[in-house]
């Protein structure tokens, strides 16, 4: 009888905690160094230990990191205890276990796992993996078991062309159609996590404080709003978001709207603070909704509140003729007349796209108070999750690329309606009042003052 004894490092406690969990589906990592491949290559080896008979299947995009992160470290822990098979790239236990490794270079090189069935499932390197690929893989992660669940392993950092179904799912926590966030467990862990490299070679570390501020940003401090060619990388979730209050009666507010049917609508509403910080404070984001509701949900949203005016896409006055009967129009009319009979009138918007995203820049940035010039309710889902999610344009280094650019785009329009802050005409935030009077609070209302407070400044 062959014995195995795994030697070598002890698992830290976020290894550990992955090591433990039973989740359908467990992601790990979001920094670089935390000793991912390390983590999933022993959680395979227990399983398949523990329980005879498992079929596995540990996957990387290409072979040549299968065969380095993986095949060749399996070989030299499972001599005599694991038979390897070059030609079908498998190991197989003594108990009948057995771990398969693939790759799946090509988009579709998922097909030649089309009709087999693994107990486990792990995705090496997560983002490296197309959404359409995880979700063709997920449906060989079944079993006829009675003494165990299917389960799918994720390790992953920020960044690659997964970044946003492994964001949507573990970081986000959004779900569609049958996904529940009770299958879905995220364990963080950063190089610091990692002791084992720490001792071993602190100059990693080093390397990666020194990377320039976006990839520092996703490697070291594993943020999953930082991207490689991120448009807004000043953007942070902690800094530009915060939770909703109830907004004064005096402050303005405004709309700005993007219009789309096949592509979302957003509609967002600001809020101008004395001191000339906008907050975000609501928005409608949805499709194939036609105009005339678009139009009531708007009202209703808006409510008894003073909206001061709403700005809208130039292509909103283009007149469209019969086609436009088919998002609650007449012939003849445009669709910005659909709004304006409902009783939401609109103006067209200021369409100049580089200066417009400058004039967002201009907002992202701290006020000399250390709050940001934009802040942006915790309920404007879409504006928060795809504005750091913008990227440059390849041919237009100035411009943002197209894609799912609804929500900033409406908030584009809605500042390009106001000054630059720096132009604002109110007090200097965190400055003295006018004739040496005492500072005031960061944000009075905030801080509960409300109208109470002695530091308005109109």
């Amino acid at each position: 009888m062959t014995t195995l004894k795994l030697t070598g490092q002890r698992p830290n406690e976020k290894q550990r905690q992955f090591f433990l969990s039973r989740a359908r589906h467990t992601a790990y990592g979001g920094a670089r160094g935390g000793g991912k491949s390390w983590a999933m290559r022993r959680k395979f080896l227990l399983l398949a230990i523990w329980y005879p008979g498992l079929s596995l299947l540990l996957l990387r995009r290409t072979y040549p990191e299968l065969e380095e992160n993986h095949i060749k470290p399996l070989k030299r822990e499972l001599p005599g205890v694991a038979k390897y098979t070059d030609k079908r790239k498998e190991f197989v236990f003594l108990n009948g276990s057995r771990i398969k490794c693939g790759y799946c270079d090509k988009e579709d090189d998922v097909l030649q796992y089309q009709g087999q069935e693994y107990d486990v499932i792990g995705l090496e390197e997560a983002t490296h993996f197309c959404e359409s690929q995880m979700q063709f893989i997920c449906t060989c992660n079944r079993t006829t078991r009675r003494d165990f669940f299917p389960r799918m392993y994720y390790t992953c950092n920020p960044g690659g062309v997964g970044h946003a179904w492994v964001k949507r799912l573990f970081i986000d926590r959004e779900y569609q159609n049958s996904e529940r966030g009770e299958d879905y467990s995220f364990i963080p862990a950063s190089v610091y996590d990692n002791s084992v490299l720490m001792r071993a070679n602190p100059q990693y570390v080093h390397m990666l404080e020194n990377l320039p501020a976006g990839l520092r940003r996703a490697h070291l401090e594993g943020d999953w709003d930082a991207l490689l060619g991120q448009y807004f990388e000043t953007w942070r979730r902690a800094r530009h978001v915060c939770e909703p209050f109830s907004i004064p009666k005096r402050w303005k507010r405004f709309c700005a709207m993007d219009w789309g049917y096949n592509d979302p609508c957003c509609v967002l509403w600001f809020a101008v603070a004395p001191d000339g910080r906008v907050y975000v404070y609501d928005e409608y984001y949805r499709r194939k909704i036609l105009a005339h509701d678009v139009a009531k949900a708007v009202g209703e949203i808006s409510g008894g509140d003073k909206i001061a005016y709403t700005v809208a896409s130039p292509d909103m006055w283009q007149r469209r003729g019969a086609a436009l009967k088919s998002i609650g129009g007449v012939s003849g009319e445009c669709i910005a007349d659909v709004f304006i009979k409902r009783g939401v009138p609109l103006r067209p918007a200021d369409n100049a796209r580089v200066v417009g995203w400058q004039r967002v820049r201009e907002y992202l940035r701290e006020a000399p108070d250390g709050l940001a010039y934009l802040q942006v309710f915790a309920r404007c889902a879409n504006l928060i999750k795809y504005l750091p999610l913008m990227q440059y344009d390849r041919h237009d280094h100035e411009d943002a690329a197209c894609g799912d650019d609804h929500a900033p785009e409406a908030l584009r329009y809605g500042l390009m309606s106001r000054p630059a802050p720096s132009r604002e005409k109110a007090c200097a935030m965190g400055a003295s009042l006018p004739g040496g009077g005492p500072q005031p609070p960061a944000n009075p209302f905030l801080a509960g003052e409300k109208e109470k407070t002695g530091y308005l400044i109109m």
